[in-house]
C-alpha cells in the first residue's frame, strides 16, 4: 500500500513539529573586544633642581659642622711642659702654629689657656708655675700675631691633675696647658 501524498506530507509536518521543527536558536555574536586603552601620557620631566640644590646644601652644611668641630678640637688640644719648666717645647710648637693659625682665621675667637703642674711643689709655687705656662703660650701666640687681648690665662696648679697617679707617667701628663674657646666659637672656620 502506498501512501497518499497528502497523508505522507501531514505526517512529515507532524513528524517536524514533534521535532521541534524550528532552526535552533542562534548563539548571541561575541561582543566586541574593547578598544586597548590609550596609553598614559608620558610624565612630565621633573624638575628635581630644587631637591639636588636642597641635598648640595645639607652636604655642605654637615661638611662645614664638621670641619668646624675639627677646628674646634684643635683649638682644643693641650700642650705639655718638662718638669719645673714653663718653656714651650719645640714639639709643641707646630701644636700652637696650628692654633695661631686658626685665631688669624677667626678673629672674634677668644681663648683661656689654663696652667696646670703635678703634685711636686707647693700649692704657691705650682699655681705660679701652671701662671707661667700658660703665659709662655699666650707670648708663643702673640710672635705669631694674635692679640693679646684675646687670649686670657689662668693657673690651676696642682687642683685638677688629669692623671691622678703619683708617678712619672702621671706626672708628665698632668704639667701642661689646656685650651678652651671662650667666645666666637659658633661660626669657627679652618684657616686657608
Amino acid at each position: 500500500m502506498r501512501a497518499s501524498p497528502k497523508l505522507m506530507l501531514l505526517a512529515a509536518i507532524t513528524f517536524a513539529a514533534a521535532c521541534g521543527g524550528s532552526p535552533p536558536p542562534e548563539e548571541p555574536a561575541p561582543e566586541p573586544a574593547p578598544a586597548p586603552a590609550p596609553p598614559p601620557p608620558a610624565p612630565e620631566p621633573v624638575d628635581d633642581s630644587a631637591v639636588r640644590e636642597r641635598m648640595e646644601s645639607e652636604r655642605m652644611a654637615s661638611e662645614a659642622a664638621e670641619r668646624a668641630r675639627a677646628v674646634t678640637a684643635e683649638l682644643g688640644t693641650m700642650i705639655n711642659f718638662e718638669y719645673d719648666q714653663a718653656t714651650v717645647r719645640p714639639a709643641d710648637q707646630g701644636t700652637l702654629d696650628r692654633k695661631a693659625a686658626i685665631l688669624s682665621a677667626n678673629p672674634n675667637v677668644r681663648v683661656r689657656v689654663s696652667g696646670h703642674a703635678d703634685e711636686r711643689g707647693s700649692d704657691e709655687y705650682n699655681l705660679a708655675l701652671g701662671n707661667r705656662r700658660a703665659a709662655a703660650a699666650k707670648r708663643y701666640l702673640e710672635n705669631k700675631g694674635i692679640e693679646g687681648s684675646r687670649v686670657e690665662v689662668v693657673s690651676y696648679g696642682e687642683e685638677r691633675p688629669l692623671n691622678p697617679g703619683s708617678d712619672e707617667a702621671a706626672y708628665a701628663q698632668n704639667r701642661r696647658d689646656e685650651f678652651e674657646v671662650t667666645a666666637g666659637g659658633d661660626n669657627i672656620v679652618a684657616p686657608q
